[in-house]
């Protein structure tokens, strides 16, 4: 999604004719997306999401024609206690029930540097916001059955509360038991989908 992807993609082609438009699936099997809270405003909880599915569109020519859209089941939320995530999925918070997944769906795409910042709506327990991922690439390798992998890395904070996360307990030294502030991290690996075929003449 960047300069140094495009030419990796364009090297990693066979034909010589090389479409600027690639299609690519999320790899569900292989990216993950990860939270950190506060927590008792003395240490950050990590938990991570198991399924994320999803699609890009990659124009090699023009980066700003590019699109994302991608999926979280959050049912699959894991924060390495049964307790925490059972709350977790209960109205308080996600209510998985109600809003089992989280969306997002690119407006904007945009070099910044050696990144890209991917601008979107954030859809989750029922409320839109729009925000902003700082993307890193991480190379594109093939691999052992042939087929074209690419890695990236997004990054961005939102305020729970602005999602109607609103649960909270406040401590009696002050504080309050979970922060607002919530760091999302995506590790993304992406299949490139075959190229079409031409339209017969």
């Amino acid at each position: 999604m960047q300069t140094r992807l495009a030419a990796a993609l364009v090297a990693s082609l066979a034909t010589p004719a090389v479409a600027f438009a690639s299609a690519w699936d999320i790899d569900s099997g292989h990216t993950s997306a990860t939270f950190s809270v506060r927590h008792l405003a003395v240490s950050n909880v990590r938990g991570e999401f198991g399924k994320v599915t999803g699609a890009i569109n990659l124009d090699d020519k023009d980066v700003a024609k590019s699109t994302v859209e991608a999926s979280i089941d959050t049912s699959t939320i894991n924060t390495r206690n049964t307790d925490r995530d059972t709350h977790l999925k209960s109205p308080d918070f996600f209510d998985v029930a109600k809003f089992p997944a989280i969306t997002f769906k690119s407006k904007k795409v945009s070099k910044s540097g050696k990144h890209l910042k991917v601008t979107g709506d954030l859809s989750m327990h029922g409320v839109t916001k729009e925000v902003v991922l700082d993307v890193e690439e991480n190379g594109v390798q093939k691999d052992p059955w042939g087929n074209t992998k690419a890695g990236f890395t997004a990054t961005t904070k939102i305020n729970r509360e602005d999602f109607g996360l609103v649960w909270n307990k406040t401590l009696e030294t002050g504080g309050v038991v979970v922060g607002k502030e919530v760091s999302i991290t995506l590790d993304v690996e992406a299949a490139k989908k075959p190229d079409a075929a031409p339209a017969a003449k």
